[in-house]
This record gives C-alpha cells, structure tokens and sequence, in this order.
C-alpha cells in the first residue's frame, strides 16, 4: 500500500475520445449510494465536478475479481460520508487511455480529484481503518482548497442495471463557486456569508464559508516568514492566527490548535473572542466529526472556564 498527496497527471485530453468499448461488468455494481461508473467518454464530467465535492477514482478490472470485490468495500466506506465524496469506478480494461493518464501499474488503484487536480491515494487494497484514515486526510485537504461541497446521491436502474447519474450542483452555490473559480477570494467569502445569513444551520455553507475563507487569509503567503513575525512577536495576535491558519493548510491541525489555545489562556476581551472564533472556524475546516476538533474543543473549554 503506498500513499502520497500529489502527482503530474495530465487530465486534459481525457473526455474528447470516441464512444469508448464496454466492459461486461460494471465496478459499481457492488453498490454504494454515492457511486458511478465513468469512462473516457464522460470523464471530464467528473473532473468539472471535482471543483465543487471531492472525488475519488477507483481504478479496477473485470480480470481481477479482487480489486472488482474491492470496490464493494470502498464504495461502503464512501457512502458513510453522506455526499461528501462521490466515488467513480473506472474499467481500465475498457479505458485504456484513462489507465494510461494515471500511470496504473496495478489495480485497485484509489486516486483522489480535488479541483480537477490528482491525490494519488493507495495501490492495492487497504482495510476499512485505513481507507478512512486516507479519506479523513483528502476531506482535509479539499476542504482547506475551498471543496466542501456535497453530492447527490446516486440513481440505479431497476432492471439490476448500474448508469451513472449526472451530479446535480445545489444552484445557491453558483455564484460563489464561479467567483472561486476565478481567484476571487473577496466576491466568494461575500456570496457564502450571504448564505450563511439565509441558512444559518446549514453545515455545508458554513464548510465552504470557512474554507474559502481560510484560503484568502493563507493565499500568497511566506510560510517562513509568517513564522519568523509569530516568533519574534508572541504578544501579536494577528500573527499568531496567521501562523495558526498556515498551520491547519499544511496539515499541522494539532499545532495550530494548541497554538490559539495558548493564546485564549492568556488573552482578555475582545482579542480573546477573536481568537476563539478562529478557532471554532478551524474546527469546521478540520470536521467536527476529527477526533482532533474534539480534544481541542476540550481543551479551549477548560481555557474558557
């Protein structure tokens, strides 16, 4: 099993090839609410709405009834999280040039799309804890890019027969997801907030809100020097929360946790609030659902109390 975060894989040609062959199996035919078979034909269609919820690729083949057998197992794990991934199965026997564009070497092969952008995840099979631990760390990674978006479950014909229904984008998201698209950080955070405002127990708007948010704050920033400012100023709050959102971008959720924390217990007044706002905004990054958010929202209780 191998893990890693990124790979140079060049998607843009896939989806303009002919009618592709058809396979006589199906990989989501083991099930899975939040599952569709995808060929080259359509793959493009995944990547576009890789922009808005997190996808992940398995890659399988009739000749291997392991990895066709995998797929059941994954597609489980995925169903568990409610939408926030859709899970595509791709026949590489069937779609050769979508197996050529990852560079398969071997099925099962599990690769993530956040933004259009490959995570190449796990080669060969992985039991249910640790496809979890691996899906954790990809919704953190989508979230903290401005993807928490959700999709909609999928349809299956009645006749036994698996078709792979097109994502339907939830329309209050359109123009945030379009002002996103085009770098403008400012124009998205207003369109979530005015959301937010129209939904306040909305926890969808209130994912994309904080994590686009976090994006304008961390966009363009020296991580060095950003550390090099807290360091030198520890009495600076506005570096501290800096250092804190670099922190949670790059994976060091426990660090900038403890770090704000640190600075509730010394803090009075309003720079107290902001900074426990901060923190609550970085638990919705995280996922309230983190064991992580969970001690820490401990913790910043006993701070508080």
């Amino acid at each position: 099993m191998t893990y890693s975060r990124r790979g140079a894989v060049d998607l843009s040609a896939l989806g303009q090839a002919a009618a592709p062959t058809t396979s006589g199996e199906s990989g989501a035919t083991a099930g899975g609410s939040y599952a569709v078979d995808v060929d080259e034909q359509n793959f493009q269609d995944v990547v576009q709405s890789s922009l808005n919820h997190l996808v992940v690729i398995a890659l399988w083949s009739p000749r291997s009834p392991q990895s066709a057998e995998y797929n059941s197992q994954v597609g489980a794990v995925v169903d568990s999280y409610a939408g926030k991934i859709l899970l595509a199965t791709i026949d590489v026997d069937a779609n050769p040039q979508v197996a050529q564009a990852f560079g398969v070497q071997g099925v099962p092969t599990l690769v993530g799309l956040v933004k259009g952008q490959p995570v190449p995840l796990l080669q060969g099979t992985a039991d249910e804890a640790q496809l979890r631990q691996v899906f954790d760390e990809l919704v953190t990674i989508a979230v903290q890019n401005g993807v928490a978006g959700r999709a909609q479950p999928t349809a299956r014909a009645t006749d036994g027969a698996t078709e792979a229904e097109e994502v339907v984008e939830d329309p209050r998201f359109a123009a945030a997801d379009a002002a996103f698209a085009a770098g403008d950080f400012e124009t998205a955070v207003a369109e979530y907030e005015k959301l937010k405002v129209q939904y306040p127990a909305d926890a969808e708007v209130a994912e994309r809100l904080a994590g686009v948010k976090l994006m304008s704050r961390t966009q363009g920033v020296d991580l060095s020097e950003a550390r090099r400012a807290a360091a030198d100023a520890p009495d600076d709050v506005d570096a501290q929360l800096l250092v804190a959102d670099l922190d949670v971008s790059g994976g060091h959720v426990e660090d900038a946790f403890d770090r704000l924390i640190q600075l509730v217990k010394k803090l009075s007044g309003d720079e107290r609030e902001a900074v426990r706002e901060r923190l609550i905004e970085l638990f919705t990054v995280v996922g309230i659902a983190d064991p992580r958010v969970a001690a820490a929202r401990r913790a910043l209780a006993a701070a508080l109390y």
